[in-house]
């Protein structure tokens, strides 16, 4: 398990990778090098979704990379999804999903090592922090120093992901801390390469 979390890990946006549009996207960031996808949809229905999900995580699988769902925990365990990713809202329900969802789960822990120690005991399978710069997608994210990665590296034994208006200008001071993924939004989907703009990042690992 361990070898799949390890490297670029890119995760889909409404505006930037519509659904329309979203395979394509993708399919250009594995060819780069992306290791890990997240869908995160914070817009359409369940049963939109779910026939994302199915062809977004087929595809991962063809490019030997993993398919997280982001939040949509009911989806994820019936469709039995590789990886799922939660945060803050369902921190209170981890031993249930952990129970339920026999894939990859991943959780938000910000700048909480004392959290990621906690879910690491739960049978969290890798752990993220962030904002580590201030981030286009989620402007009001409190931003964390990246110190806290340093500290987490000597203290927690599975992966770590650093997210959070991480671009290639500050990509080094990320690498620095040694981490195990680095999560990227804007600065792939908006680059006029993707592909390109994606080996940047594998490059790295």
């Amino acid at each position: 398990m361990q070898d799949r979390l390890r490297g670029l890990y890119v995760i889909t946006d409404d505006r930037l990778t519509p659904l329309k549009s979203v395979e394509k996207y993708v399919k250009m960031a594995l060819v780069g090098g992306a290791k890990i996808v997240q869908l995160r949809d914070k817009i359409s229905c369940d049963e939109v979704i779910e026939k994302t999900a199915l062809k977004l995580q087929e595809l991962c699988e063809s490019h030997g990379a993993l398919f997280v769902l982001n939040d949509r925990v009911e989806l994820a365990i019936k469709l039995n999804l590789s990886g799922l990713h939660i945060g803050e809202s369902d921190h209170h329900r981890f031993d249930e999903i952990r129970a339920d969802f026999k894939g990859i789960l991943g959780v938000s822990c910000y700048g909480s090592i004392d959290m990621a120690l906690d879910f690491e005991k739960r049978g969290a399978s890798y752990v993220a922090f962030g904002s580590f710069f201030t981030s286009p997608t989620k402007p009001n994210a409190k931003v964390v120093s990246l110190e806290t990665l340093g500290l987490a590296k000597t203290q927690i034994n599975i992966p770590i992901c650093a997210i959070g208006g991480i671009n290639s200008s500050n990509l080094s001071k990320v690498m620095a801390h040694k981490v195990d993924m680095v999560c990227v939004i804007s600065d792939i989907w908006k680059s006029e390469d993707i592909t390109q703009q994606a080996k940047v990042y594998s490059d790295e690992f």
